[in-house]
């Protein structure tokens, strides 16, 4: 029998939490693993316009309100439509949202993790908040849009926009040398961990949004007037 929605999505989210705890303890042990990373940096690093662009994306002014429109929307559509908990999938959206800077900047003080040679000395790099923010942001809003077209093409689109949108981040941050490649690898795997509960949520509502799940009378089972 094949695995419940649920229990998918449980071992999911297993592998990037498995993964960011890994690299988080190759942060903290300057494990053999920051070699490799600071090597690759030095690779791919040349800062440029384009790459400070890209990097923009990921900023909160850029990101969070792109979720916040979808969010509003999504509610809209949801009360509109007479949709059961309509408000559950936004409330998901924008409480993962929340817990970006909340686990965000613990993690950033904890590891103490130095930025790489473009940026000034400073320490607190890991990880990286700009791509948990689009991780995040995008993310959610991705899949609170997701169940809404009726068509493939569309939702094929939508998921297309928000991987170039969170690639685009990251290639940025790593190019202008905002961030190391295992900070932005890190955000991925928390981002993937934050969104997993947004997916779960979704899964469960009554969607799409715009159907009723109430019944009409006319759909009402017809009582019976004989025995049981």
């Amino acid at each position: 029998m094949p695995a419940s929605p649920p229990r998918a999505l449980a071992a999911l989210v297993g592998l990037p939490a498995l993964l960011f705890a890994l690299i988080t303890w190759q942060v903290v042990a300057d494990g053999p693993l920051i070699g490799l990373d600071e090597r690759l940096s030095g690779a791919l690093v040349h800062p440029d316009r384009l790459s400070e662009l890209l990097a923009d994306l990921g900023n909160v002014q850029v990101a969070v309100p792109v979720l916040a429109v979808a969010l509003a929307y999504v509610a809209w559509r949801g009360r509109a439509g007479g949709t059961d908990r309509w408000w559950l999938p936004p409330l998901a959206g924008a409480l993962a949202m929340a817990l970006v800077p909340a686990l965000v900047a613990p993690l950033k003080e904890w590891t103490d993790r130095p930025g790489t040679p473009a940026v000034p000395p400073a320490v607190g790099y890991f990880p990286s908040g700009h791509t948990a923010t689009a991780v995040v942001a995008y993310g959610a809003a991705t899949l609170l849009l997701l169940p809404l077209p009726r068509s493939p093409a569309v939702r094929r689109v939508l998921v297309a926009v928000c991987a170039v949108l969170v690639l685009g981040a990251s290639y940025g941050l790593v190019r202008r040398g905002y961030h190391w490649p295992l900070d932005v690898v890190a955000s991925w795997c928390l981002g993937a961990v934050l969104l997993s509960g947004v997916a779960l949520t979704v899964s469960r509502s009554s969607w799409p949004v715009g159907r009723s799940t109430r019944r009409s009378p006319s759909e009402a089972p017809a009582s019976r007037t004989g025995p049981s």
